[in-house]
């Protein structure tokens, strides 16, 4: 492995994450959040990767099946997105609006999907197979870049929606956005596992239905915010 091949991948990783992020950006354009807290929750979601791998690994050599290891990934990579966002930027006093916690969860989520996809860029551009690599990346840039940001999402919207609610609530409400968000990961992962091409058009179908509840949820958090409903 050389280091051409490391900044290769790093790029590959980095770029379509980034241009994600900045499209997603816009949905608070009006409110825009500091930029070095951004930059903070990105890094604490990519910091999350090198934990989730040793934990996969043994989830992977404990269980028999691959559903329940689809299952457990899912799991895994959800509840550390969460637990980076909650230790390192949720409590801090510029999350002071409901849409802030939807923004610093999906960019929690792209910094662990720039991450995650460096990592499946490394071996086929140290293969030589850059046309291979790039159709990879194309892939994940649709697939499972957006995977991360809609699921991480229910997990902001849960806590956007009850930001204001009594503790209980809120945790209530932060642990249904979690499993929700562990369901639509293991679905998806199910669906990419299965080798045909009607599970690949389900898949995408899923990520895009995704994508239009995300934008039509935000659009009433604002609306809720706007007329003071929200606090």
């Amino acid at each position: 492995m050389t280091l051409t091949t490391l900044g290769y991948a790093f790029i590959g990783g980095l770029l379509p994450a980034f241009i994600w992020l900045y499209f997603l950006l816009q949905e608070d354009a009006k409110h825009p959040e500091p930029k070095t807290m951004i930059a903070l929750a990105f890094v604490a979601g990519m910091a999350a990767v090198p934990l989730a791998i040793p934990l996969e690994q043994y989830a992977k050599a404990a269980l028999l099946s691959d559903m329940p290891v689809l299952a457990s990934w899912a799991l895994i990579e959800e509840t550390l997105k969460y637990i980076m966002a909650a230790v390192f930027i949720l409590w801090r006093p510029a999350v002071d609006e409901a849409p802030d916690y939807v923004i610093y969860m999906i960019t929690v989520a792209l910094g662990f999907a720039a991450a995650e996809n460096m990592l499946f860029l490394i071996a086929p551009i140290a293969d030589g197979h850059i046309a291979s690599s790039i159709f990879t990346g194309d892939v994940r840039f649709i697939g499972s870049t957006l995977l991360h940001v809609f699921a991480s999402s229910a997990v902001g919207f849960a806590l956007a929606f009850s930001h204001e609610s009594r503790p209980a609530v809120r945790i209530a409400a932060a642990s249904g956005g979690l499993i929700l968000a562990i369901a639509l990961h293991t679905t998806f992962n199910a669906l990419i596992i299965s080798q045909g091409a009607s599970t690949t058009l389900t898949a995408v179908f899923l990520i895009w239905a995704a994508a239009v509840v995300f934008f039509a949820t935000f659009e009433v958090l604002k609306y809720f915010q706007s007329r003071n409903l929200l606090s």
